[in-house]
């Protein structure tokens, strides 16, 4: 059996999403909003509970179509909020609405989001090296400035804790712990 990180336990579908995404660098900018937004649900729930729920996410928010997203009205607010299949907070399905608005204004004013958030991050992942879960901070000095560049452009449900875990989930960081096979 292969060493994972500790984080992970026994749950065969975090185990298939440590081993096959997190901390692999994604460079698509539309996935790299859909799992800005996934992390900003997340926000006071364990990350397994959006996990189950990405598919039903996904489709309630039309694959994650930042186009499609910014022209949600409040009858799409009203029917995510009726939507069991995902995370039904109404400040977060507005965030989302918003941010996909956000985000479009970056593309109009020539700001690619994937080159903006790789070219804060110096364009390759950051490699760590931690020894065990109690190393790992919670945010750091780059998810502080990524925060407050996403809330200059409209952004919301974007705090530096969030923006850690989702830099973490995409690869911007290799936050694998030594003992773990994904290490390096």
């Amino acid at each position: 059996m292969q060493q994972r990180c500790v984080w992970v336990g026994t749950d065969p579908l975090y185990q298939t999403y440590h081993d096959e995404e997190w901390g692999v660098p994604v460079r698509d900018s539309r996935a790299l909003w859909e799992m800005l937004m996934l992390e900003g649900f997340q926000a006071g729930l364990a990350w397994i509970v959006i996990l189950r729920k990405r598919e039903a996410f996904r489709k309630a928010f039309k694959g994650f179509d930042p186009k499609v997203v910014a022209r949600f009205t409040e009858k799409d607010v009203t029917r995510l909020m009726a939507d069991e299949g995902i995370v039904r907070a109404r400040a977060k399905i507005e965030a989302t609405i918003g941010n996909a608005r956000a985000y479009l204004k970056m593309q109009e004013a020539g700001e690619d989001f994937s080159a903006f958030v790789w070219g804060m991050a110096g364009g390759k992942p950051i490699r760590n090296v931690w020894k065990g879960r109690g190393d790992v901070p919670a945010k750091t000095e780059l998810s502080e400035a990524y925060a407050k560049a996403f809330k200059q452009r409209g952004f919301k449900f974007v705090g530096p804790v969030i923006v850690y875990a989702w830099m973490q989930a995409t690869g911007i960081v290799d936050d694998h712990t030594v003992d773990c096979f994904r290490h390096r």
